[in-house]
């Protein structure tokens, strides 16, 4: 894996090598402190420590109790599913057993999702550190309902990844389901490399192995360096040019195997790094889909952007058919990936023609290899980031306001959040 930052040199809000040199030397200190927490098993830090903690065997153990499903339900919000989407979209394979993920409660996704299952041949796998996630235990208990309906044995049919404590321990010790925990100190965005992301990988046979080798050789490369460290080098500048201005990373990866990494990445960045009124908002977007709608306002709306532009250097091919269409002859030749890497390179000179600050990540393959280093070096940029804003990268005090202020309408009480809720003005126009 490697990043350029040529697109950021001579750009406003850009950098300049000078500036770099100077940001490295800021970059040393984090590192320092980075490692100390790492050290200390402090919370948080712990994630970047995933590639040596992490027990695959403990995980393969789990997923051999099932034999052959037909179908795979994950049912988690936020960290405890995005990981595992991430892996399975980007890696699974076409005669793969198809994985759906519940992390929304909407009830009309989950009827039709509960509809398509084949029940009695569906594992269904439960994810949540506190065990009382409203939204994953509310749609695990329809779930398990729907089994019990059909006269489905749900005990023979479920996973649970959870805390060592909690309504879902409690479940799995009750009903003696298999168990797989949740890493102490490593809050759920940043836990893909645990078995809370890799189960799932797992029970697709993907070399979880590789994901995590990948993970490792990130980790071995992490120094207090920009230059030895993709991952530091990504972190310091998207944080330097957020400081100069450009407020929205828009995350645009040239691989559709790779949309749902963008959704995974705009949760990390947004809830680790969003508080005190400091942060820099994550967009996503699909190369090269949305060249042909949001690179308009790239290039032409206001200035405050960095576009991070991911592709892999390899990756299998389709020929285009030749044509004697008038106008089209330049195709000729061609493929969809050489048509693609066309319109990557398109982007980033537009970009760069604009003065839009660009990053360039290439891995080197769509491999087990590759997205373990690329999900590694990311949790690495977004900690280096939080360092150096100075605030605390692994808590999230709005998301929990959020959790109770719902709490506190379920049960009808009266809080400091439900009474903002009560409070509010409304002005309805019909």
């Amino acid at each position: 894996m490697h990043v350029d930052l040529g697109t950021v040199l001579g750009t406003t809000p850009g950098l300049s090598e000078h500036t770099l040199e100077q940001l490295n030397g800021v970059v040393g200190q984090a590192h320092e402190r980075i490692q100390h927490g790492r050290a200390n098993s402090e919370h948080g830090y712990t994630a970047l420590s995933l590639p040596d903690t992490v027990n695959l065997d403990q995980i393969r153990s789990a997923v051999s109790r099932f034999e052959s499903p037909q179908a795979i339900v994950v049912i988690g919000i936020g960290g405890s599913a995005l990981g595992a989407a991430t892996l399975v979209d980007a890696l699974g394979g076409e005669d793969d057993p198809p994985v759906h993920v519940l992390d929304n409660v909407d009830p009309d996704s989950i009827q039709s999702t509960l509809s398509q299952l084949p029940l009695q041949e569906t594992v269904v796998t439960v994810i949540s550190r506190s065990g009382q996630t409203a939204e994953t235990l509310s749609n695990f208990l329809v779930v398990r309902e729907a089994m019990k309906m059909a006269d489905i044995d749900w005990t023979q049919q479920t996973l649970v990844i959870t805390g060592e404590s909690g309504n879902l321990s409690d479940l799995a010790t009750q009903y003696s389901l298999p168990q797989l925990s949740v890493p102490d100190g490593v809050p759920g965005r940043f836990s893909v490399l645990s078995a809370v992301g890799l189960t799932i990988a797992a029970f697709l046979d993907i070399d979880v192995d590789a994901v995590v080798k990948g993970a490792a050789d990130g980790e071995a490369d992490l120094s207090g360096s920009i230059f030895e460290t993709p991952g530091y080098a990504y972190g310091a500048v998207a944080h330097a040019l957020n400081q100069r201005g450009a407020k929205i990373n828009v995350m645009m990866p040239y691989a559709e195997r790779l949309e749902t990494f963008g959704e995974w990445f705009r949760q990390l960045w947004a809830e680790s790094l969003a508080k005190d009124g400091v942060g820099q908002t994550p967009a996503t977007a699909l190369g090269a889909t949305d060249q042909h709608s949001q690179l308009q306002l790239y290039r032409a709306g206001p200035p405050d952007k960095l576009v991070t532009l991911v592709r892999p250097a390899t990756r299998d091919d389709i020929d285009i058919p030749e044509t004697a269409l008038a106008g089209l002859g330049y195709l000729n030749g061609e493929s969809l990936g050489s048509l693609l890497d066309a319109e990557f390179e398109a982007t980033e000179a537009s970009l760069f023609a604009a003065d839009v600050p660009a990053i360039r990540i290439e891995i080197d393959a769509l491999d087990p290899h590759s997205l373990g280093r690329l999900l590694y070096e990311m949790e690495a940029a977004c900690i280096l980031f939080g360092e150096l804003a100075n605030i605390s990268t692994f808590t999230q005090p709005a998301v929990e306001w959020g959790k109770r202020a719902t709490r506190g309408l379920l049960r009808d009480a009266s809080t400091a959040e439900t009474e903002t809720i009560t409070d509010k003005q409304t002005f309805i126009i019909e």
